[in-house]
């Protein structure tokens, strides 16, 4: 039988991810993000498309919303809500990185059209695997400003997870879920950048052009 601690959090990670701020943020400033661009309601498309400000907050709240679907049952005040003996609070984070990440890309509150999940993905790494985010932000940073390709760079963040929980696990007797997700996560992101990918090879992806930014 699922531990109600299990479902528990595994909806308010997915409702947490549900919560469209790229739709939000982008109202506020008069456009339809659906409308423009590539249409996608995620960070990116929003920097390229109304600027920094905007662009900066959404990926802030994406980010956010992924830290606190795996950490919140650890805030002072709810560590009574699982019983470590029971249900270990990294195995509760690796419930609520996923479900977040499923609630961004498929929201509820957004007619279920949502973003890539990356941002949200970063979050919640942070709650469960922080070193393997630094070592997936350094790949992405070095990626992006290599190739100026956002989706490139994604990508090769997503890989870079495993060969570091790997590493980890080896090292220094890392939990097996972390292992397990990393590759969860390197999966997804991969290929909800399919599409990208297909450009890629067409040869008709865009690169981020300095010159959007300054908006």
């Amino acid at each position: 039988m699922i531990p109600l601690e299990t479902i528990g959090v595994a909806l308010i990670g997915y409702l947490l991810g549900s919560i469209p701020f790229g739709v939000l943020v982008s109202k506020r400033f008069g456009v339809d993000i659906y409308s423009v661009g590539s249409g996608n309601p995620g960070a990116t498309n929003v920097l390229r498309e109304i600027g920094k400000p905007a662009g900066y907050t959404v990926f802030f709240l994406d980010f956010m919303k992924g830290l606190l679907a795996t950490t919140w049952f650890t805030i002072p005040g709810l560590t009574n809500y699982a019983d470590p003996a029971v249900v270990p609070a990294v195995a509760l984070g690796l419930i609520g990185l996923p479900a977040a990440v499923l609630g961004h890309t498929y929201p509820l509150f957004s007619g279920f059209r949502g973003g890539k999940g990356v941002a949200t993905a970063m979050g919640g790494l942070l709650g469960v695997m922080p070193v393997c985010l630094v070592v997936g932000l350094v790949t992405w940073g070095g990626i992006f400003y290599s190739t100026r390709y956002v989706a490139v760079a994604s990508i090769g963040f997503g890989l870079s997870l495993p060969i570091c929980s790997l590493v980890l696990y080896w090292a220094r007797d890392e939990h097996w879920g972390v292992v397990a997700m990393s590759f969860v996560v390197m999966a997804w992101i991969v290929w909800r950048h399919r599409s990208n990918l297909a450009r890629l090879r067409a040869g008709t992806e865009n690169r981020f052009e300095r010159n959007k930014t300054g908006k």
